[in-house]
């Protein structure tokens, strides 16, 4: 029992070694920019790129404002259509085998290369930036749950037909909770790209925006303000990922964390 106890104590401590390699990286990156190995111009300390981040923290935060608005409005777009089209393409083998290649084609073309057509198209508002976030978004959603429709527990599928289940009981009942864990992994992948494709999109062209900053304060030559925006848009890009982590433990309350190999079920009784 008290082993047990040891186990669940040292699984619920947090670890601190992804902190520690940061710190080591922070202070290996500010004793480089101190020894003046790199010019400070071409790579500005961790304490310039604080100072300069606190300095410019309102004009910062009100560039955030929209690029996070186009890169929500794109991300929710992209998790109802992926939801959508897996599930009508799951259900028709012939749209499903016409309209993969065509999803695969989209992931081939250079993000940097469709956006100026987006602008052409649509103008310099927030409409070519949210498209292009939906673009970048919804492939790894859409690919994750027709794979997971795919591999359901067919016995399970049987079962509920047999009973005269109706087709939208058995995604309902089935397919749906099992595919949930590769959607929400295509939705972290998916949140983090739709920081990226916000910014990639605002270098093209608009008056608002992390990406629009980061093109004024570049032909400035402020390079530690542009270090700014990238930690600020990696940190956002994290924050968002824990947070869909978070709603995944609270969308599937079934789901147990896996246990360690060697390690032993609290429950398990010791063998004699």
């Amino acid at each position: 029992m008290k082993r047990s106890q040891n186990t669940l104590i040292k699984r619920s401590r947090p670890s601190w070694q992804p902190l520690t390699f940061v710190i080591g990286l922070l202070l290996f990156w500010q004793i480089l920019s101190m020894s003046g190995i790199v010019p400070s111009y071409m790579l500005p300390s961790p304490l310039r790129v604080t100072q300069a981040f606190i300095a410019d923290f309102p004009l910062l935060m009100g560039h955030l404002g929209q690029t996070l608005l186009e890169a929500m409005s794109g991300l929710a777009m992209a998790v109802a259509v992926s939801f959508v089209l897996a599930i009508i393409m799951d259900t028709n083998r012939f749209l499903k085998a016409s309209v993969t290649p065509v999803l695969l084609l989209t992931q081939t073309m250079p993000t940097i290369a469709i956006a100026p057509l987006l602008i052409l198209w649509m103008g310099y508002g927030s409409a070519p930036k949210v498209t292009l976030v939906f673009l970048t978004c919804f492939f790894p959603m859409t690919i994750g749950l027709l794979g997971a429709f795919s591999q359901t527990d067919n016995d399970a599928l049987r079962l509920l037909q047999s009973m005269g289940a109706a087709r939208w009981q058995l995604y309902r009942y089935i397919k749906i909770p099992q595919s949930l864990p590769a959607f929400f992994s295509g939705f972290k992948i998916a949140s983090s790209y739709s920081i990226i494709g916000a910014v990639i999109s605002e270098w093209l062209g608009g008056d608002a925006g992390l990406g629009v900053y980061m093109i004024r304060v570049r032909r400035s030559y402020s390079f530690d303000k542009m270090f700014a925006v990238i930690l600020l848009t990696s940190a956002l890009s994290l924050f968002l990922i824990q947070l869909v982590s978070i709603i995944e433990r609270t969308s599937m309350p079934w789901a147990k964390p896996e246990a360690k190999p060697g390690t032993r079920s609290p429950a398990m009784p010791k063998k004699t």
